[in-house]
Parts: C-alpha cells; structure tokens; sequence
C-alpha cells in the first residue's frame, strides 16, 4: 500500500488485517516500486497525491518493467477524467476519497477474484512472437508496429486463444473501465490492430465475431 497519510493507512491496515490480509505499507515511490517486485504482493493500493510525486507514475513504472499486479487507487481526485486518466495509467480501479472501508475491501476481493494470468513476458503463439517487456512483437519475422495500448490488447488476445473475447471484457481488463463508455473505442483499436497483425495474404488470426466480440485463432 502507497498512502503517506499515516490515519488513512492505519485504519486500511487495520481493516484489510482483520480479513486476514497481510499489509506492506510504504510512504514513498520508490520504496513502493521495490517493495512491489516481490511476486508474493498480489494487490497494490495506491494514493495518488505524494510529497514526492504522483502514484500514477509508480503504476506506469511497474507496468513498463512486465508487473501486471492489480493496482487500485485512491484519490481526492474524484472527478470523471481522473478516474478515466488513473484507470488509463494503468490502474484496474478506482475509489475516489472519502471512502467507506467496506467498499474498499469490497473492491480489494473483486480484484483478487480475477483469473490469474501467466506473469510471463514472452509469449510464442503459432507464427507470433510478443515480447511484453521489451514492447515489441513480430509475425512469422516481420515487425509489428503497435502501440502500447495495441500491444496489450494482443497479449489479451494470445492468453485467450479460441474463446470469444467481448468488448466488455476488453473495457474492463485491457482499458480498466468499471463503466461502459458511450464510445465506440474497442472497435477502432481492434480495427487498427487487426490490419497490423493480419497483413494482405496472410492467414486471419483475429476474427471478429459479429455482435459478439473477436477471437484469436491460434491455429491460422
């Protein structure tokens, strides 16, 4: 947990202690993001407004070195485009302050009930090569120019082959939405990715599924 207010961080503790949960608090950055590289850390809570900086930068750093830990943050900041800006910085959810403790530990359970993924960051699938550290993938040799957002939406994609990915799936584990934005923003960055990873000539291996959502066909 980042939170430099000592009364906030004590009652989290406290209340996250009672259901059995083990706290590691930290009051700066740094300390966070080495304390976070333990894989026995499963779940970061992270204040946003710090005396050296903003937690959204640790969430960013964490992201850019491979852990896809699931990070919830806390803010005063409680408007919609900071929610928007703290879920696109890599957070997976977001409670504006003042909170109650039970819906932070509700939020804390939700978090944790998600399926687990491989931490690998490496991922060989039939002619694709992703490597999520170095951020960069190719097809059969031939570089794929994506951006990250592009990127992550693949590594979704390859984890989940032959199974039918909606677009509320991708809201809420790729963009961390825990609403539906009234966008079409799941379509266009699919349609971008779709022409990258799926040249002329060469085998489908993102299939739309119409009014359903996309597969990755591993085996094309």
């Amino acid at each position: 947990m980042l939170e430099d207010d000592p009364g906030t961080a004590n009652e989290i503790a406290l209340e996250l202690a009672t259901g059995g949960y083990a706290v590691t608090h930290c009051t700066t950055i740094d300390d966070a993001f080495r304390a976070a590289q333990d894989d026995a850390v499963d779940l970061l809570i992270v204040d946003r407004q710090l005396p050296d900086g903003e937690g959204l930068d640790l969430i960013a750093r964490l992201r850019a070195a491979g852990r896809r830990t699931p990070a919830l943050v806390l803010s005063a900041l409680g408007s919609l485009d900071d929610r928007v800006r703290g879920l696109r910085a890599g957070g997976d959810d977001y409670l504006p302050k003042p909170f109650a403790l039970v819906e932070l530990v509700a939020r804390v359970e939700a978090l944790l009930r998600r399926p687990n993924e491989s931490r690998d960051t490496r991922l060989i699938v039939g002619p694709l090569d992703l490597d999520l550290l170095g951020g960069s993938a190719t097809r059969s040799g031939r570089a794929l120019d994506l951006l990250p957002r592009e990127l992550k939406l693949l590594d979704y994609l390859v984890r989940r082959p032959e199974r039918i990915v909606t677009r509320s799936m991708l809201l809420r584990d790729v963009w961390g939405y825990t609403f539906e934005p009234n966008s079409n923003v799941v379509d266009v960055h699919m349609g971008r990715l779709r022409r990258k990873v799926d040249a002329e000539g060469e085998p489908q291996l993102i299939r739309n599924v119409r009014g359903q959502g996309y597969v990755f066909d591993a085996g094309a």
